[in-house]
């Protein structure tokens, strides 16, 4: 808010330049910063409609630097050839999320995308491993990647929709209770869990992630447009069907 006042006096200052404040006396000058206090007194409603501007003007320059990061790391986003991909391979537009295992809202919004999945039918979802939540988001990413790496994208998205319902932290026993109830190689899982594989995607998608400026978790990628945060099943529909115009 104060931000916001700063800029609109700002905005005011640089009109005033057009009346050449440094040919005022200081009487004239005095006079003039006067009449604009009086009339922002007697019209306080003006203060809103600055700050109303400037959060438009703001919110329009954020879309335009989200579409131009967007855009300059499309391929890094949509074919980085590791992440696992799924829905509808041919679908015509393609759904991007960077996940956290234990971000409460990834949580929710899995049952809403899985949901917009289902009822759409064609779209094409990606999923980014980014864990940023502290050393259990890491083993459950790692994980998860491992028994990609080692059994491929079926195993992968059911192990992915094990550990994002996941309330107890990821431990060995938990690991190894969902390889022998999937029959999944445990030796190939462990292996690949600390190989540099695994190291390097999350170390390159943790890297696309702060080029284009996300720190949290959920953030959606739509076609040109980032999504910052958890969007429910009809504001993910809405959004959707707009892009497809």
């Amino acid at each position: 808010m104060l931000r916001a006042v700063f800029s609109f006096f700002l905005l005011l200052a640089s009109h005033s330049f057009a009346l050449d404040l440094s040919k005022m006396s200081d009487k004239e000058r005095a006079l003039f910063h006067n009449e604009i206090r009086l009339y922002i007194l007697e019209n306080p409603e003006i203060i809103m409609e600055a700050v109303e501007v400037l959060r438009q003007k703001e919110q329009q320059a954020a879309i335009q630097s989200d579409f131009e990061l967007v855009k300059n790391y499309k391929r890094a986003i949509f074919d980085d050839g590791y992440s696992f991909v799924g829905g509808n391979l041919n679908g015509d537009i393609t759904l991007v999320e960077f996940i956290d295992y234990k971000c409460g809202y990834c949580k929710k919004a899995h049952g809403e995308v899985e949901k917009l999945l289902s009822t759409d039918g064609n779209i094409r979802f990606i999923i980014k491993e980014f864990p940023i939540l502290g050393d259990d988001s890491l083993k459950m990413s790692k994980f998860a990647l491992a028994v990609k790496i080692a059994h491929g994208d079926k195993a992968y998205k059911v192990v992915h929709d094990i550990l994002i319902k996941m309330k107890a932290a990821p431990s060995t026993k938990a690991f190894d209770r969902i390889i022998n109830n999937l029959n999944l190689d445990k030796k190939l899982v462990q292996d690949a869990m600390e190989s540099p594989e695994v190291k390097g995607i999350i170390a390159d998608t943790r890297n696309l992630a702060e080029k284009l400026k996300i720190s949290g978790t959920p953030t959606f990628v739509l076609k040109d447009e980032l999504i910052r945060g958890y969007v429910p099943f009809d504001a993910l529909t809405e959004i959707v069907a707009n892009k497809r115009g």
